[in-house]
C-alpha cells in the first residue's frame, strides 16, 4: 500500500494545518440519500458501488451484476448515452427500478480513470420551466448595476430553492470573501456585509468549485456510505469523485457548518472570465433535499448571472476608459494649440481623479511638480519620486498602506495612505501619481479571522472556530485598495501621457539641435517605437524600441525612402511618404512590419511634419504603435460572432411544438444575455483581456445550451419537467 504524503493528506485525515491540500475529490464515500454505481463498459458490469446500493435496489448486493439484470429500464436509458460526452457535465435520465418499480433520477458521467459512474436519487417533483427560467432570465438581463444584479439573484434563488438563507458571496483580490447580497428568513441573524478569511475555502476546494459548479449537502449529520471496494478495480486507486453530486463533504467543512448551526447547503459557482468571482451560497437550518431539475436550473441561472457580471464589470470599465479618451483629446488639442500639455492635464481635475476614485494627483516631470486635489507637500512629493526610483524593477506601483510599506511616509497617511504611480518614461523622477487618504473603517468578520482554530489538550486536535458572532476589526493606516479597474484606468492614462511626453520630446529634439544628445537618449529609451528625420528625409534616429520590433533583422536605413521596403504595403507606404514629404500632409494609418522569422507585426503609424513657420519644415517624426493585441481582440470579436449562435435544435431530437417554443425562448434569453455581455466587453479598451473574456462568455453559453438540452431531453423522454403551463389551468 502506498503511504500517504503528509503534505497532501487523504480525505478525512486533514486538520487545519494542512486542509489546503486535503484530497477532497477522493472522498471514497457518499451521502446516504442516494446510491452510486461504477460500471465497466460496454457490458455495463457493476465493478464498484456504494455499500447501500443493494438495499437501494432491493437486493443483497449488486457487485458483479450487469445493469441489464436489475429490474427496470436503467440499462436501456444508459445505453442511449454511451456515445455522448460525459466528462464535463453529468447527463440525467429518469428511470424505473426494482420490484415494485420506483422512480429515480440517474446522473451519468465518466471519471478521468475510465468507467462510467451512475448516481441514483429518488426522483423529485417536476419543475415548471416557463415559470422558473423565462422570468428569471429576463430579470437578470434587466439589471443595470452590480448590487442590483446580486440582490435580484439572491431573490430568484430563494424563491427557486426554498432555502432559509441565500448569500451572494464575492471574493476580493486576496481571496477573502464578502457577503455582497442576502435574502433570509426574518428570524435569522443577518450576515450581509460580513467578511470571511480566504482560509475558510481552501484552494483545492476552489479549484473543484470551478469544475463542479453546483454542490449539495442534504443533511450535515449524515453517516457517510463507503464505496465497495475502496479502490477502483480499473486502476487500483481511489475513485475520482470530482463530478459526483453525492460525494461526501470534508469532515472539516462539516464541522464548520455544524459550528454555524447549518443543516443543509447548496452552493453554486459564479465564474467570470475564467476565474471564480464568487458563490451563491444557500443555507437551511433543517435537512433539505434538492432534486436534479432544481439543481440544473440553479446552474443555468448561475451561468447567466456570471455572464451578466462580466457585462456590468466591462461597462464600468468602459465608462472610465471614455473619460480617459476625452482627457487624451484635450491633451492633443492643447499641444497643437499652445504646446502646454501639462496645463491641459490639470485643467480638468475630475477627468484625472474620478476614473481612479483618487483624492489627489501629482505630476513629477523634468524637475517640475504639478498637483491637483489633496496631496503631500512638494518636498514630500520629491521624496516619493526618489523612493519610486529605488523600486526594483521600476514600473507601476500600487499600495494601499504607504506608511506600512515604508514607515518614513507614515505621517502622510491623512492624504497619502494609498499611492498609485505610473512612470512616464525610463528617465528617473518622472511619474504621474494618484493619492488616496487614510480611511479608518470597521471591517465586520464572521468570527475572529486571527483566531481561526481552537487547540485542545492535544495540539493536533484542531477544529474550525466555533464562534460565528460578528467580529469587528478597526483598520487604520490604509486607504481603500486600488481595484483592477483603477489599475487599468491608470495604465491607460499613463500610456497616453507617455505618448504625449514622447511626442513632445521628439518635437523638441528636431527643433533644438543643440539639445539633441540629452533629449535623444530619452527618446532612444522609450518603450514606443519612434523614427525621426531631417527635412530632406535623412534618418536622424531609429530608437531601440523600433529595433526590437524588427527582432534584430533591421538593416541600416539612411533615408525615409528606405522605409517602404520594411512593410508589406510598400506601395501604399511610398505614396503616404511622398504625400508627407512633398505636401506636409499628416500620415495616419495601419501597416504590417515584415519579419523573416515570424508573422508580420501590425502597427499604427502616426507621422507629422515638424513646422517652425508656415513654410519652414524642421523635420519629421514617425511614431508607431504595436496593434498585435488589438488585432487579437478583433479576431476574438469575429470568432465570437461566428461561433455564438449555434444550432437551436438538439441533435437527433424532435420536440413537440410547445417544448420547441420553450427551448427556443430559453436559449434566446441565454444568447441575448451573452450578446449584451459581448458588446460591453468589446467596448472596453482593455485589449489584452478581450479574447479571454469573450472565450469565457462563449464557454458559458455553450455550457448553458448543453444544460438546457439535457433538461429538455429529461423532460421529453424521461417524464421530467413540465415544458409549458396547461392553458386550461390558467385563471
Amino acid at each position: 500500500m502506498t503511504q500517504q504524503d503528509p503534505a497532501t493528506p487523504a480525505f478525512g485525515e486533514a486538520d487545519l494545518s494542512n486542509c489546503e491540500r486535503e484530497q477532497i475529490h477522493l472522498a471514497g464515500s457518499i451521502q446516504p440519500h442516494g446510491a452510486l454505481l461504477v460500471l465497466q463498459e460496454p457490458e455495463l458490469l457493476i465493478i464498484q458501488s456504494s455499500t447501500n446500493a443493494g438495499a437501494f435496489l432491493n437486493r443483497e448486493s449488486v457487485l458483479g451484476m450487469r445493469l441489464d439484470d436489475i429490474e427496470g429500464d436503467l440499462a436501456e436509458k444508459v445505453r442511449r448515452h454511451l456515445d455522448d460526452r460525459m466528462d464535463r457535465i453529468p447527463i440525467a435520465v429518469r428511470c424505473h427500478l426494482g420490484s415494485p418499480a420506483r422512480e429515480f433520477d440517474g446522473l451519468l458521467h465518466r471519471p478521468p480513470q475510465g468507467g462510467l459512474i451512475v448516481e441514483l436519487e429518488e426522483a423529485g417533483a417536476s419543475l415548471n420551466l416557463s415559470k422558473h427560467l423565462e422570468g428569471s432570465l429576463r430579470k437578470i438581463l434587466e439589471t443595470v448595476s452590480l448590487s442590483e444584479l446580486c440582490n435580484e439573484a439572491a431573490t430568484i434563488f430563494k424563491e427557486l430553492t426554498g432555502f432559509d438563507r441565500i448569500m451572494v458571496y464575492r471574493f476580493d483580490e486576496e481571496g477573502h470573501g464578502e457577503v455582497f447580497a442576502e435574502r433570509r428568513e426574518e428570524h435569522l441573524e443577518p450576515y450581509l456585509g460580513n467578511r470571511y478569511p480566504a482560509s475558510d475555502i481552501p484552494q483545492i476546494a476552489r479549484r473543484l468549485y470551478e469544475r463542479n459548479r453546483v454542490r449539495v449537502l442534504v443533511d450535515v449529520d449524515y453517516e457517510p456510505v463507503p464505496l465497495d471496494p475502496v479502490q477502483s478495480p480499473l486502476t487500483g486507486e481511489d475513485l475520482d469523485m470530482s463530478l459526483c453530486t453525492l460525494r461526501s463533504m470534508s469532515p472539516i467543512h462539516i464541522q464548520y457548518l455544524q459550528n454555524m448551526g447549518v443543516n443543509a447547503t447548496l452552493v453554486a459557482s459564479l465564474m467570470v472570465a475564467g476565474r471564480l468571482w464568487g458563490l451563491v451560497s444557500c443555507h437551511h437550518y433543517a435537512p433539505l433535499s434538492v432534486p436534479y431539475e432544481t439543481r440544473v436550473v440553479v446552474e443555468l441561472l448561475a451561468e447567466t448571472v456570471a455572464t451578466r457580471l462580466a457585462a456590468l464589470e466591462s461597462f464600468v470599465q468602459a465608462e472610465a476608459e471614455l473619460m480617459v479618451q476625452r482627457l487624451e483629446q484635450r491633451l492633443v488639442e492643447a499641444i497643437s494649440r499652445d504646446g502646454d500639455w501639462k496645463s491641459a492635464l490639470f485643467g480638468h481635475a475630475r477627468s484625472l481623479l474620478q476614473p481612479l476614485d483618487a483624492g489627489g494627483a501629482a505630476l513629477l516631470f523634468e524637475g517640475e511638480v504639478r498637483t491637483t486635489g489633496e496631496v503631500p507637500g512638494t518636498h514630500e512629493l520629491r521624496r516619493i519620486g526618489a523612493w519610486l526610483d529605488a523600486q526594483t524593477p521600476k514600473g507601476e506601483v500600487a499600495v494601499a498602506s504607504l506608511g506600512l510599506v515604508d514607515p518614513a511616509f507614515a505621517a502622510l497617511k491623512p492624504v497619502a495612505s494609498g499611492l498609485l504611480a505610473m512612470p512616464l518614461s525610463r528617465a528617473p523622477g518622472e511619474y504621474l501619481i494618484w493619492f488616496r487618504p487614510e480611511r479608518i473603517r470597521t471591517v465586520t468578520w464572521g468570527g475572529n479571522p486571527f483566531k481561526p482554530v481552537i487547540v485542545g489538550n492535544d495540539p493536533s486536535d484542531l477544529s474550525p472556530r466555533r464562534s460565528f458572532s460578528q467580529w469587528h476589526q478597526v483598520v487604520e493606516g490604509t486607504a481603500d485598495p486600488w481595484t483592477p479597474a483603477n489599475l487599468n484606468a491608470a495604465r491607460l492614462i499613463g500610456s497616453t501621457l507617455a505618448d504625449v511626453v514622447l511626442q513632445f520630446r521628439s518635437v523638441r529634439m528636431v527643433i533644438a539641435q543643440q539639445q539633441l544628445e540629452q533629449v535623444s537618449d530619452k527618446v532612444k529609451l522609450s518603450e514606443q517605437p519612434v523614427i525621426t528625420a531631417t527635412p530632406d528625409g535623412r534618418i536622424l534616429l531609429v530608437n531601440a524600441a523600433f529595433k526590437r520590433l524588427m527582432n534584430d533583422e533591421l538593416q541600416e536605413i539612411a533615408s525615409v525612402n528606405d522605409l517602404p521596403a520594411l512593410f508589406a504595403e510598400s506601395d501604399a507606404v511610398r505614396r503616404s511618404l511622398d504625400d508627407l514629404l512633398r505636401h506636409r500632409n499628416i500620415w495616419r494609418g495601419e501597416v504590417r512590419l515584415l519579419l523573416q522569422q515570424s508573422e508580420a507585426v501590425p502597427l499604427r503609424v502616426r507621422a507629422d511634419a515638424v513646422m517652425s513657420a508656415p513654410d519652414q519644415v524642421l523635420g519629421f517624426v514617425f511614431l508607431f504603435t504595436d496593434l498585435t493585441e488589438r488585432k487579437a481582440a478583433e479576431n476574438a470579436r469575429r470568432s465570437f460572432q461566428e461561433g455564438l449562435i449555434g444550432r437551436h435544435q438538439m441533435h437527433g431530437l424532435q420536440l413537440n411544438s410547445k417544448a420547441d417554443l420553450l427551448y427556443r425562448n430559453l436559449l434566446s434569453s441565454v444568447v441575448g444575455n451573452a450578446q449584451l455581455a459581448a458588446l460591453e466587453i468589446t467596448d472596453s479598451m482593455e485589449l489584452a483581456q478581450i479574447p479571454a473574456k469573450l472565450e469565457s462568455v462563449q464557454a458559458s453559453v455553450a455550457r448553458s445550451r448543453e444544460l438546457l438540452e439535457h433538461l429538455m431531453w429529461h423532460a421529453m423522454f424521461d417524464g421530467g419537467a413540465e415544458t409549458a403551463e396547461d392553458p386550461e389551468e390558467e385563471g
